[in-house]
Order: C-alpha cells, then sequence, then structure tokens
C-alpha cells in the first residue's frame, strides 16, 4: 500500500490532479479521503459562532481522528470518513465507509503538515492570482458567497493562512506540479512513479 498526500493552496487544482491520477491508474486501486472531512465537529456551537471558523488554520482540523483513520488504512482495516458541510459548518451524522486499497490518496490543504503520515508527498503549485479566481468562481457559484466577502476572506484569511501554513509544506514534498491539474507531462510522470512504487 501507498498513502499519497497532495497538497496545495485553496484553488490550486489538487481536486483536478487527484481525478487525473485516478483516472490512469487501474480501476478499484485507489481511494480518495479528504481532508476536508476531517475538520472539526462544532455541533455543539451555535450556528453564528460556527460560521466564523477559520478552514485554513490548523487548529481546524481533528488531526487525532484523521490520524487514527490514516493509521487503520495502512493497516488493512476499513474506515468510516466523516462527512462535513461547509453550509452548516459542522460534521454530518453520515459517514463514508472506505476500504483500504493499493493506492491511498489524501488530498486538501494541509495533507503535508504533518509529514510522517504519507510516503509520497506532492504539492501543487498554483500563481495566488489564479487561486484567487478559482476561489471567487467557486464560492459564488456553489456557496452564493458575495463578492465582496470573498475579497476580505482572501486578504484577511485565505492569503495570510496560506503563507503561514500552507506555503512553508511544500519544503516537504517530493514532487512538486506546477500550474495544478493543466500540467499533464507531471500528472503522467508522477502516475508512472506510483505505477512502479506498486510494482516493487
Amino acid at each position: 500500500m501507498i498513502i499519497i498526500g497532495i497538497a496545495g493552496g485553496t484553488g490550486s487544482g489538487k481536486t483536478t490532479v487527484v481525478r487525473k491520477i485516478v483516472e490512469s491508474l487501474p480501476k478499484d486501486s485507489v481511494a480518495v479521503i479528504p481532508q476536508d472531512s476531517y475538520y472539526n465537529d462544532q455541533s455543539d456551537m451555535p450556528l453564528e459562532e460556527r460560521k466564523k471558523t477559520n478552514f485554513d488554520h490548523p487548529d481546524a482540523f481533528d488531526w487525532t481522528l484523521f490520524g487514527q483513520q490514516i493509521a487503520e488504512l495502512r493497516h488493512g482495516r476499513a474506515i468510516e470518513q466523516p462527512t462535513y458541510s461547509y453550509l452548516v459548518c459542522t460534521r454530518l451524522p453520515e459517514t463514508i465507509h472506505v476500504e483500504p486499497k493499493e493506492v491511498i490518496i489524501v488530498e486538501g490543504i494541509m495533507s503535508l503538515y504533518d509529514k510522517g503520515l504519507r510516503d509520497l508527498k506532492v504539492f501543487v503549485e498554483t500563481s495566488p492570482d489564479e487561486r484567487l479566481l478559482r476561489v471567487i468562481t467557486r464560492d459564488t457559484v456553489e456557496r452564493g458567497h458575495p463578492l465582496g466577502m470573498l475579497i476580505d476572506k482572501y486578504r484577511n484569511v485565505l492569503k495570510p493562512m496560506h503563507d503561514q501554513f500552507i506555503e512553508p509544506t511544500k519544503q516537504f514534498a517530493d514532487i512538486i506540479v506546477p500550474n495544478g491539474g493543466t500540467n499533464q507531462k507531471a500528472i503522467d510522470i508522477l502516475t508512472t512513479y506510483i505505477e512502479k512504487m506498486l510494482e516493487r
């Protein structure tokens, strides 16, 4: 089994990179674990308080559960992955059953924050301007956020948190994928490397 951490800033193209890797590997050989599923359960807090959560800070994650479930998969045991809703800003009662696979991909902004959890570490890098445009497009369409709020969020949360906590994890990466999901050559090289690791 190989556990791969794929990190990068919000809007960097991590999900596209993961999707292309999954499509290139044998069917049913990969399980994808979104780190977003492991935000802290805040069901005991009022909704207005939950909405103030800084999702780009390490303290927003349930690292204990995250580490336990990655360890379970590594030892060949299935997990019940939590689910999280950005609409209500807390964990949902439903879980997702995940069976251990040959390749486990952990995808999220801080997938490399605890570098000991991964066998292969990947950082997806995209220019700040492009990441901002993607966040604005995604959050206005999918989450109904007004443009002014997103610009304030970028200035006050996304950029400083990226600079303080996410960008520094790039130093732990074994492979850096410039230009996100549009860099097909880098993705092909990464996929070939994973296949060779599996052959070993």
